[in-house]
């Protein structure tokens, strides 16, 4: 089974890429989902990050605007988090792929925001980066409700950028130009890698 990681900043339709990959009867897994299963009440998150950060649970579930407000603009808090959190994330991520697998799927997708941050590029066999122009992108994350500006240059602070991503993906969705565009976009790199001349990037 091929493994496509699939990531892009925020605001690049990442998760629209990940929409069109499900309408061709792809099977994937979107890490932040599984983030929040795993914050939410009685997910296995929920203990060690309430004894690592005192005052985020409530209501027996990890609140993501709190703990947000701990680490945000602070590096080493992030890290720890990370530490506790990126374990649990692999083991649900290994699960799903060992289900694709199982019931038959020759291609799945893992959607990973930090794909290149946490090392998830070194596990699949191609990574796929949604990528659009800055100004709509900009555009796209200052229209989601409680943005701003300042939480905005916060959160690509901890992104790869944008144009190193591109650098260093095996393909590139462009999502700037409507979701036809797109949707075509994805269609041929499935082709591609269900391919004979497909090259893992895993057998570099």
């Amino acid at each position: 089974m091929i493994v496509l990681g699939l990531t892009g900043s925020i605001g690049m339709g990442k998760s629209t890429t990940a929409g069109l990959f499900r309408e061709a009867g792809i099977p994937v897994q979107d890490a932040d989902q599984i983030v929040a299963e795993l914050y939410a009440a009685g997910g296995a998150a929920v203990g060690p990050v309430g004894e690592a950060y005192p005052g985020v649970v409530r209501d027996g579930a990890v609140d993501r605007s709190e703990l947000s407000k701990r680490v945000l603009g602070d590096p080493q808090s992030l890290r720890r988090l990370e530490a506790l959190v990126h374990p649990l994330v692999k083991a649900e991520r290994d699960r799903f792929l060992a289900a694709a697998e199982a019931a038959g799927a020759d291609v799945a997708v893992v959607e990973v925001q930090l794909l290149f941050e946490v090392g998830v590029s070194d596990d699949v066999d191609a990574v796929v980066v949604a990528s659009a122009p800055h100004a709509l992108q900009r555009e796209r994350v200052l229209a989601r409700p409680g943005m701003t500006e300042d939480k905005l240059v916060q959160i690509l602070a901890r992104q790869t950028p944008d144009a190193e991503k591109r650098a260093k993906a095996d393909f590139v969705i462009d999502t700037g130009h409507g979701i036809e565009a797109a949707r075509a976009q994805v269609m041929a790199l499935l082709e591609k890698v269900r391919s004979p001349g497909f090259q893992s990037r895993r057998g570099a």
